[in-house]
């Protein structure tokens, strides 16, 4: 039996690997994925071959990842339940098509990852792998054979399987950190400041407010302070800037697909600061009634996709609309970075449907203000009538 296991170098997926080997009799061919992870990724390749893995994959994903995951979602402003920014949950996919992609190359019989029962990403991966291919057994040691940290620390000592002892759980990539377990699972606990990797404490930030100008094309961002970056820097380049000014830190209680609610602590500056940018373009360029609309659509583009249904049609049917509009979502945005905070200041657009001719209060408006009497008139007509048709009928109504 030849299995690809997705792998980490972490604990779970280290015993995992052995496991396979041992209860399997299994060829165990390892996949590591380069999305912007700060890990070593030269020891992973190591570690995966003295536990005995017949080959190892490290594949660099960090632009297809930005392409393909990271500016959908920023298009959608995707925050599932307007705090998360789905940093963990645009990996999945990925990765579970390179699992398919390599099980294929390698002639594998399954793929294995090292999702408990309890998470969202079981969901993500399963539902990938069964999309792109039926006939390929997914493994899932640690939910299928019941196992848990305890045990995993137990076995791993009499294997003489390297690890750290860690007291929280932490998955990250360009778009953000996440992190989770261990202490942070009391909500009422504040996180302490060892978890934090990229930014700094907001009271420990500048004293000063930091400004600098964001530039979209089509919806995605190619600079910042009017210098040009390919998107893999760009990113980056703003997890730096924003942290440095403590923006990005998120602690919210979330609702998990397999109706867990669960306490999450991210990490995500540059995705904070490009969807504050990138809403506040579409305010100016885009209608009323397109914005109205385009909340639907993004609210139900970040569900589906943390829920682990990247593969639905619907997705793509929302990204027809969405790149549709996004056409006009060009210009800049300035914005002030201040503790903790992040405030747009400024924005400017070709496409702008802001005309201050039209808005001022000055003598040059180039709007009759009488217009607005009938437009008044109209606008409420149905309302008052029922107001009135309803206080005839029951009396008084609340105003």
């Amino acid at each position: 039996m030849r299995v690809v296991l997705a792998y980490s170098g972490g604990l779970d997926t280290s015993v995992i690997l052995l496991l396979l080997r041992e209860r399997l009799n299994a060829e165990v061919i390892t996949l590591t994925l380069d999305v912007g992870q700060e890990d070593d990724l030269d020891e992973i390749s190591h570690k995966a071959e003295r536990l005995g893995a017949v080959k190892h994959y490290t594949i660099d994903c960090k632009e297809e990842f930005v392409a393909k995951y990271v500016l959908p979602a920023l298009k959608a402003n995707a925050l599932y339940q307007g705090k998360y920014p789905l940093s963990s949950a645009l990996s999945r996919p990925l990765i579970g098509s390179k699992l398919v992609e390599i099980a294929k190359k390698e002639g594998a019989d399954a793929v294995a990852h090292g999702c408990s029962g309890k998470g969202n990403d079981q969901v993500r991966f399963d539902l990938t792998i069964k999309a792109l291919d039926p006939g390929l057994k997914v493994l899932a040691p640690v939910r299928d054979w019941g196992l848990n940290r305890d045990w995993e620390y137990e076995y791993a000592k009499s294997k003489g399987i390297e690890f750290k002892v860690k007291f929280f759980s932490v998955d990250d990539n360009l778009w953000g950190r996440s992190i989770e377990c261990g202490i942070l699972d009391d909500p009422m606990v504040e996180p302490p400041e060892e978890v934090f990797k990229w930014t700094l404490p907001p009271e420990k930030a500048m004293d000063k407010p930091e400004y600098l100008t964001i530039t979209f094309e089509r919806g995605v961002p190619v600079a910042i302070n009017d210098e040009k970056l390919d998107k893999v820097q760009l990113i980056k380049t703003l997890n730096y800037i924003a942290g440095r000014n403590g923006v990005g830190r998120i602690d919210h209680i979330e609702d998990r697909v397999v109706g867990l609610k669960s306490r999450e602590v991210y990490e995500c500056p540059a995705a904070v600061t490009l969807i504050e940018a990138h809403k506040d373009l579409e305010k100016l360029v885009l209608s009323k009634w397109e914005l109205m609309f385009k909340s639907l659509v993004d609210d139900m583009w970040a569900n589906l996709v943390y829920s682990g249904l990247w593969i639905e049609p619907l997705r793509n049917d929302l990204e027809a609309f969405i790149e549709n509009v996004q056409r006009r979502v060009s210009g800049v945005v300035r914005l002030k970075l201040f503790k903790g905070s992040i405030t747009v200041v400024g924005r400017q657009s070709d496409n702008s449907l802001y005309d201050p001719k039209l808005t001022t209060y000055e003598s040059y408006t180039s709007l009759a203000q009488e217009y607005a009497k009938g437009f008044i008139e109209l606008w409420g007509l149905q309302s008052v009538i029922a107001f009135r048709k309803l206080q005839k009928m029951y009396g008084a109504l609340s105003q």
